[in-house]
Formats: structure tokens, C-alpha cells, sequence
């Protein structure tokens, strides 16, 4: 793993290097701030809090995150540049965790920067900073597991487009597993206890309470093990490559 950290850095500065990752940082600002104080009626909330502001960051990271992981393995599929880095001296797991760290610390900075809502609401009133660090949190996780997500995809087509629509779909479906329509649906169909352990596997289930300033271990594990098994996952499709 001595290679993790050199390689994570070379990867986090190609993104700085693109005019594409300019482009995704000013989009999520603009649709944190468009989602908050028109959508969500921040005003009209009058309320000092960003409960709001966290609650549309399942939906945006829909369309956001699959954008920035699409790239990550297919278009090294399709430019031919993977077969040179499965010759390096450098291990799969590594390369594939180098890549997957690169990018969540582009996003970690893309949310870093909405700072300025944070400065916002102190100025409007007197927030619960503790509340607030736990949503924070709990969102770079679930920003890790939509990434972990498009990591996988990307790894199996070389086709950018079609790895983000894989990667939409299945995040999309582990969204609405723990919305109210679909809850109900289930609750419908399945008996109880079987709807709710279906629920207990969606993104907004997990990251509700650590909206409300909760910090739930199982929370905090779910996205972990979504994370962990999406990597290992992209390293089983990227080792198949290599052995074909």
C-alpha cells in the first residue's frame, strides 16, 4: 500500500487539471443553493438550520456523483491505459482504492464548499453546530457509497454513458427503497418485517437520523460496508479484465 498515497495524489490533481471538474463544482453549488432557498423555502422556514439543505443531497448526488465517477475506469478501458496499469508494480486493491480516495476527496471538497450556508444560518440565528458536523458527515459517507457505486459501474463497460446510467439506476433504486411511496408499496406487497429490512438497505434511511444530528453506528457501517463491497467488487470485474 506503499503506493496508495503517490498514486491519490497524481489522480486528484488530474481533476484540478480538467476544466470538467470546474464545471461539477460550480453545478453543485448552484443546485445546492437553487435546491435550498427556492425548493426547500428557506426563508420561509424561518428556521437556522440546514435540515433542509441536506435533505435534497440524496437526490443531487443522483446526477452528480455518477458524472464524476464514470470516467474513473472506463474511459482507461476505452483510451487502452488500464492495460499499462495492470503491468505496474502496484497492486489492484491499491490502484482501485487510489482512484475511488481521489475522487471522494474531489467531492469532500465540492461539499467543503458550501461553507458558505453554514456562515449563512449562524448569521441568522444560532444553529446546533453539532448537528450540523454529523450531517456533514453523514453526507461525504453517502457520497462515498453513491462513488463506490460508480466505481463499480464504471469498471464494466467502457462507455462513460452507459456507466453513468447504470450507476443512476442502482443508486436511484437504493434511494427510493427507503422513500414513503415506495415503503408503502412494499409494506403492501411483503409482509411487514420483510418491507422494513428491505428499507433498512437504502441510502435516505441511513442518512436521515445523521440529518437530524444523529450518529448511529449502524448508520456510519452501512455506508462503510456499501463502500467496502463496491470496491472489492471493482476488483473482481477489473481482475476478470486482466486475466482474460
Amino acid at each position: 500500500m506503499k503506493h496508495l498515497w503517490p498514486i491519490t495524489k497524481r489522480e486528484l490533481a488530474s481533476y484540478f487539471r480538467s476544466p470538467v471538474a470546474y464545471v461539477f463544482l460550480v453545478i453543485f453549488l448552484l443546485s445546492t443553493v437553487g435546491t435550498t432557498w427556492y425548493l426547500g423555502g428557506f426563508y420561509q422556514a424561518n428556521e437556522a438550520s440546514l435540515e433542509t439543505f441536506f435533505f435534497f443531497h440524496p437526490w443531487l448526488y443522483l446526477f452528480l456523483i455518477p458524472a464524476v465517477g464514470m470516467r474513473l475506469w472506463a474511459e482507461d478501458r476505452r483510451s487502452g491505459t488500464i492495460e499499462i496499469l495492470l503491468t505496474l508494480p502496484i497492486s489492484l486493491p491499491t490502484a482501485v482504492l487510489a482512484k475511488f480516495l481521489a475522487a471522494w476527496l474531489f467531492v469532500g471538497a465540492g461539499l467543503a464548499l458550501t461553507f458558505p450556508m453554514v456562515l449563512t444560518v449562524y448569521y441568522l440565528g444560532s444553529p446546533d453546530g453539532g448537528v450540523i458536523v454529523t450531517a456533514y458527515l453523514g453526507s461525504l459517507l453517502m457520497a462515498g457509497a453513491y462513488l463506490a457505486i460508480s466505481c463499480f459501474t464504471s469498471a464494466l463497460t467502457k462507455n462513460q454513458v452507459i456507466s453513468f446510467i447504470l450507476s443512476f439506476m442502482f443508486c436511484l433504486l437504493m434511494v427510493l427503497l427507503g422513500w414513503g411511496v415506495l415503503t408503502r408499496t412494499l409494506a403492501g406487497i411483503f409482509p411487514v418485517w420483510l418491507a422494513d429490512v428491505i428499507t433498512q438497505f437504502s441510502f435516505t434511511t441511513h442518512f436521515e437520523s445523521m440529518r437530524h444530528g444523529l450518529i448511529d453506528f449502524r448508520d456510519v457501517m452501512y455506508f462503510v460496508s456499501i463502500i467496502a463491497g463496491m470496491l472489492f467488487a471493482n476488483v473482481v470485474v477489473l481482475e476478470s479484465h486482466k486475466a482474460a
